[in-house]
């Protein structure tokens, strides 16, 4: 057997209570005899021929851990780590009871329900996915797709807006997760995240530890592995778009490091194809990790990113080339979080310290034109956030009670120079005004503080078969007006999980939580230079729970949740009367404005989940959500958001052939996603200063587009060397060139040759469009996306 190329597979076992490492733990592969056992550092190591693995972890006293679809090849070493669950009653009792190995919920002890897990392996082969996390977990149930706005990364959580969501990355909260980032919201169009960094992603639509703040819709709890401890190694990834080159090994006998940097070129791609879109970015990331000694670890981590989105005239003028030039902004951003956080062990428990910084800036600017005119400016946003973080917590396991505790505090600042032309002036034929131009202009800097503790407990009852997790936290700060109040923000939550038997469990849970307002809107000033939102009130959202779960084998999982959401103090927008729940989507900032905590909400529905791990070549995940999302604005009437997708399926199949072929399908389905038609006589008043149509907020989101679906393909081939390896792809999407609606775009016509806006008088066009020719531009996107690239392991 070991004639064959061979590779190498370490990692370690710890307890996942208390983070101490287990010796003695009997490592299986395919439950064959190939077995090796975890040394005094609860470390291991076993050579295997290369392949695809079920790798287990089991030892007395704690419940056996499976993984799945492990794909080990000649290049770098596999890294696979274990934390063990430790059973609380004695063995005789454990097998009266029932069969705790085939409890996915018992292997979390905080938030039992609304969770689903990814690994690498699952985010690195996703068809469509193109190594991006941010697209990977559109697939996940819930979890909505913002069609009709092009290819964005807007995350969509049960009908909750893109700003709803927390990152955390080591335990260190990452704000930025994505290039072209829409500033007081989420999203953008392409992720940052190396996917060669990370050993597994959590996402939890509900039930969430109180250790986290700012949470309404999920948290993503990202872990990645640490670097190589046996020698130099790393990969190179290149691509039509773009290059990735990421290294790793071991700096001293107690230090490992993994870094990368990318480099796009999809401007370059985009001008081959003759698009007027001029997209540029850079990306880094790295990880340290210095272990003291058994009991204290030291882990560094940072991330960055630098953007650039410009626009060139193409060689084919069109009328939608145009629409672009004249309505997108120029963007140059670049961002930045790094952090360290401390980990020691202490009698049954740990304690973790984390001092963390990051910083946004962004910087936006639009004309009436593409002359880029100063004069024709419509939009300039020279903003900058920095947070300085301070976390401490302390996590115990006492008598089969996991107990956490903590605090945090941030300095906030934040600095904006913005000029917004919302309208132009609009004047009779007789020169008088009927409606007086609206600009916003302000320039405001601030900063704060923000702090926060909370307590968190849980604990298997009755013979493991009941899990209670209660918790509680409060957020106050010093800007807004109740800001120190902390019942304002007291936030309890309590979930529960009963197992029926070996097969099934059922799982509720409700809870209260609480987002500080976006700093947009905190650092919005008006004519007066006046602070205009500081008595705005934190946004809440309470969620109730029931879900079930069957587990007929270790490697196939059903879960049924339904969920009712309920928001209060939602922002709403003073201009248009409309709740900010709906924004988020589009290459802006969002915000800047007068707003009210006045705004109220709604979500529900239900969830049905199948998984089944790589059994015989062969694994599939699949999801249906119906999801209804409603918002109010100062009418106080709830209506559909631009989230309210309703319909939302997802299903993934995976194969692998022999000569490591591996084959991979994804198909995607959502409803149609609302939108507000346009106010026509308002829009041709506008157009030419705003380069956009204007909304009928009388009729918010009363049209829907077309139902969105997608094929998407993918196949890899991997080639294995000595100590080396080869990984080439072929990734589709829309294999089946489906036409999905864009959002409809409000213009004038164009004369034939482009060079001009028709008028109906022949005369040149008057300012106020009055003689401009209206056309409401409705486009669909059609096209197979390929990529094509490689990666070369080493």
């Amino acid at each position: 057997m070991f004639s064959q190329q061979s590779g190498l597979i370490i990692g370690t076992v710890q307890n996942v209570n208390t983070g101490k490492l287990l010796d003695g733990v009997t490592i299986s592969i395919n439950d064959s005899s190939i077995k090796t056992l975890s040394d005094s550092t609860g470390q291991f190591r076993i050579n295997v021929p290369v392949g695809t693995y079920k790798i287990s972890a089991s030892t007395l006293g704690y419940t056996t851990q499976i993984k799945y679809n492990i794909v080990v090849g000649s290049g770098s070493p596999q890294l696979v780590n274990f934390e063990l669950q430790p059973l609380s009653t004695n063995l005789k009792e454990v097998n009266i009871s029932f069969d705790k190995g085939k409890s996915a919920v018992a292997t979390d002890m905080v938030t039992p329900l609304s969770v689903q897990q990814l690994t690498a392996e699952e985010i690195k082969s996703s068809p469509g996915g193109n190594f991006d996390v941010s697209k990977v977990v559109q697939t996940l149930p819930g979890v909505g797709i913002s069609n009709g706005v092009g290819e964005r990364n807007d995350i969509i959580i049960r009908g909750g807006a893109p700003n709803e969501n927390v990152y955390y990355l080591d335990g260190i909260e990452i704000p930025v997760i994505n290039h072209f980032q829409t500033q007081g919201s989420s999203g953008g169009a392409q992720g940052i995240l190396n996917v060669s960094f990370i050993e597994s992603l959590k996402l939890s639509s509900s039930a969430f530890d109180s250790r986290y703040d700012n949470p309404l819709a999920s948290t993503f709890v990202i872990k990645q592995r640490e670097g190589n401890s046996e020698r130099i190694s790393g990969n190179a990834r290149v691509s039509f778009t773009e290059s990735a080159f990421t290294l790793e090994g071991p700096l001293s006998k107690n230090t490992t490091f993994l870094a990368s940097i990318r480099k796009s070129y999809l401007g370059f791609l985009f001008k081959l194809i003759d698009l007027p879109i001029r997209p540029g970015f850079e990306d880094f990331q790295y990880k340290v990790t210095h272990k003291f000694n058994a009991k204290t670890k030291l882990t560094a981590i940072g991330l960055g990113a630098i953007d650039r989105f410009k626009f060139a005239p193409t060689k084919k003028s069109t009328l939608e080339n145009t629409y672009v030039l004249r309505s997108t902004p120029y963007i140059n951003q670049w961002n930045y979080t790094v952090g360290f956080n401390l980990n020691h062990q202490i009698e049954n428990g740990y304690l973790n310290f984390t001092l963390s910084r990051n910083v946004f800036d962004n910087s936006l600017d639009k004309f009436e034109d593409e002359q880029q005119d100063a004069d024709k400016r419509t939009l300039k946003v020279q903003s900058q956030e920095i947070e300085n973080k301070f976390r401490f917590d302390i996590n115990k396991f006492i008598n089969g009670w996991k107990l956490s505790a903590g605090v945090m505090a941030q300095l906030v600042a934040y600095q904006t120079d913005l000029f917004n032309k919302i309208s132009n002036e609009i004047v009779d034929e007789q020169g008088n005004v009927i409606s007086p131009e609206k600009v916003i202009r302000f320039d405001s800097e601030m900063d704060f503080w923000k702090y926060g503790a909370f307590l968190q407990a849980s604990k298997n009852l009755f013979n493991d078969q009941l899990l209670v997790s209660a918790g509680v936290r409060s957020d106050l700060n010093t800007f807004t007006v109740n800001g120190n109040n902390p019942l304002k923000t007291l936030s309890p939550r309590l979930s529960l999980a009963y197992h029926l038997n070996s097969k099934w469990d059922i799982s509720a849970s409700v809870g209260s939580y609480f987002k500080i307002p976006p700093y947009t809107m905190l650092g919005y000033r008006d004519d007066n230079g006046i602070p205009a939102n500081k008595n705005m009130d934190y946004i809440q959202s309470i969620h109730y729970v029931l879900g079930t779960q069957f587990l007929p084998r270790n490697d196939l999982r059903f879960t049924f949740e339904t969920f009712y959401k309920q928001y209060r103090n939602y922002p709403v927008s003073v201009n248009n009367g409309t709740s900010l729940a709906n924004q988020g989507a589009e290459y802006a900032s969002v915000g800047s404005e007068k707003v009210l905590s006045v705004g109220e909400g709604e979500t529900y529905g239900f969830e049905v989940f199948v998984q089944q791990k790589l059994v015989k070549n062969f694994f599939y995940v699949a999801s249906y959500s119906y999801v209804v999302s409603k918002f109010s604005g100062l009418n106080q009437k709830l209506i559909s958001s631009s989230w309210d997708n309703r319909h939302l399926l997802s299903l993934t199949l995976g194969y692998k052939l022999k000569r490591n072929w591996d084959l991979g399908l994804k198909y995607r389905y959502a409803g149609g996603s609302p939108y507000t038609p346009f106010d026509l006589l308002s829009s041709q008043q506008n157009y030419l200063a705003l380069g956009t149509g204007v909304s009928d907020y009388n009729r918010l989101n009363t049209e829907r587009l077309s139902p969105f679906s997608q094929l998407d393909f993918r196949v890899d081939k991997r080639i294995n060397f000595k100590r080396t390896a080869l990984n080439i792809y072929v990734d589709l999407q829309n294999l089946l060139k489906k036409e999905n609606d864009n959002f409809p775009k409000y213009t004038f016509k164009r004369t034939e040759d482009n060079t001009g806006f028709l008028t109906t008088d022949g005369q040149p066009i008057q300012a106020n469009g009055s003689n401009a020719v209206p056309y409401i531009l409705n486009t669909k996107s059609g096209n197979i996306i390929p990529s094509f690239g490689f990666i070369f392991e080493f």
